[in-house]
C-alpha cells in the first residue's frame, strides 16, 4: 500500500514514498534514516497538537491476507500498533486517545474470529493493567459502549483495567467495546424520554449538555482528530457525537492498522495542523475586520442621525 493521508487539506505527502527518494544501492539502512529524519521534521514544525484523538483502527484482516498469514495474527499485529500508537500520542502530547476497537458490527463476524478477538481484547486490558508505562504515566482506561453484550472474560478484563487506572487523571484511553453509534445516541434518548416521563428531567431544560451527558457513563471530551487506517473514508459509526457533530477534521491514511506506522501518525498531525493554522487565520481576518466594520457602522449612525435632525 501506498501510505499516503487523505484529508480536507488533499493528499498529505507520503513517508512510504522516500524509497524513490533514496538512491539504488543503499539498502534499507539509509531509508529507515531518511525516514526518521522527515519524521523528526515533521514533528518539529508542529504549532498544534490535538488534545483528543479518536482512531478506526481498520484494516488487520486485509494484512494478513496480503501476507498470506491467518486472520489472528493479522489482529495481534494490530493490538501491537495500539500499543506504540498510545506510547507516540503521549510523547507527543496527546491527552485523550480512543480507539475503535470492536463495533456492533463485529458481532456479525464468523463464530471463532470472534471468539479469537474477545480473548486477544481480554488479554490486551489485562495487560494494560499490568503495564508498568500505564501506571508511571498516569493513564486512565475507559471502556465505553455497550459492554454488557460482551463475554464475561472481557467484561472481567474491563473492570480489572479501569479499577487499576481509575486514580489517575494525566492521560486518558478510551476502549470502544461493542460500539455503534447509532444506538449509543438512541439509548440517550430513551435514557432522556424515561426521565422526562417520570418528571426527573424538566423538557424544557433539555440541550445539547442533556444528550451529550446521557451518551456515556462516563465524561467524555469532544474529539479534535479522527483518524482511520486502512484507506477507505467513512466514519463507521464511530463517535457521532463527538466526532462528527463536533465537526472534528477527519485524516484517512492508507496504511493497513498493523502497518501503521509513527510517521503515518505524525502526518495526520500535520493535517490538524494545517486545520487550525486555517480556522486561526480566519479568526484573525474576522478580528482584524471589526474595527473597519465598526468604523463604517459609525459613519453610518452619525449620516442617520445627521438626516434626523436636518
Amino acid at each position: 500500500m501506498d501510505g499516503g493521508a487523505e484529508s480536507r487539506f488533499g493528499r498529505v505527502f507520503s513517508g512510504h514514498r522516500l524509497e524513490g527518494l533514496i538512491p539504488s544501492g543503499h539498502g534499507a539502512d539509509v531509508t529507515a534514516w531518511a525516514r526518521d529524519v522527515y519524521a523528526r521534521a515533521i514533528e518539529r514544525g508542529l504549532d498544534h497538537v490535538p488534545g483528543h484523538v479518536a482512531i478506526i483502527q481498520d484494516g488487520n484482516r486485509r494484512y494478513a491476507r496480503e501476507r498470506g498469514v491467518d486472520t489472528d495474527s493479522g489482529h495481534t499485529a494490530g493490538a501491537e500498533t495500539a500499543r506504540n500508537v498510545l506510547q507516540w500520542g503521549r510523547d507527543l502530547g496527546i491527552t485523550e486517545t480512543t480507539l475503535y476497537a470492536f463495533s456492533t458490527e463485529n458481532f456479525e463476524r464468523p463464530p471463532e474470529e470472534r471468539a479469537a478477538l474477545f480473548d486477544l481484547i481480554a488479554e490486551e486490558l489485562r495487560a494494560l493493567a499490568d503495564d508498568d508505562r500505564i501506571h508511571a504515566d498516569g493513564v486512565k482506561v475507559r471502556a465505553i459502549g455497550h459492554t454488557d453484550r460482551l463475554p464475561e472474560r472481557v467484561q472481567a478484563a474491563i473492570e480489572t483495567v479501569e479499577s487499576a487506572t481509575d486514580r489517575y487523571d494525566q492521560y486518558v484511553l478510551n476502549v470502544a467495546l461493542a460500539y455503534g453509534g447509532r444506538e449509543i445516541l438512541r439509548s440517550a434518548a430513551e435514557r432522556i424520554a424515561e426521565e422526562a416521563a417520570s418528571g426527573a428531567l424538566d423538557p424544557e431544560t433539555i440541550d445539547r449538555e442533556t444528550v451529550a451527558e446521557r451518551l456515556y457513563d462516563c465524561s467524555f471530551r469532544d474529539v479534535d482528530l479522527l483518524i482511520r487506517s486502512g484507506g477507505e473514508c467513512r466514519t463507521s459509526n464511530f463517535l457521532p457525537w463527538h466526532a462528527v457533530g463536533a465537526e472534528a477534521p477527519f485524516v484517512v491514511v492508507d496504511s493497513y492498522w498493523p502497518a501503521f506506522s509513527r510517521l503515518d501518525l505524525l502526518r495526520a498531525l500535520t493535517a490538524y495542523d494545517t486545520y487550525r493554522a486555517t480556522q486561526q487565520g480566519r479568526q484573525e481576518e474576522k478580528r482584524l475586520s471589526l474595527p473597519s466594520r465598526s468604523r463604517q457602522l459609525s459613519r453610518i449612525a452619525r449620516s442617520a442621525m445627521y438626516s434626523f435632525r436636518r
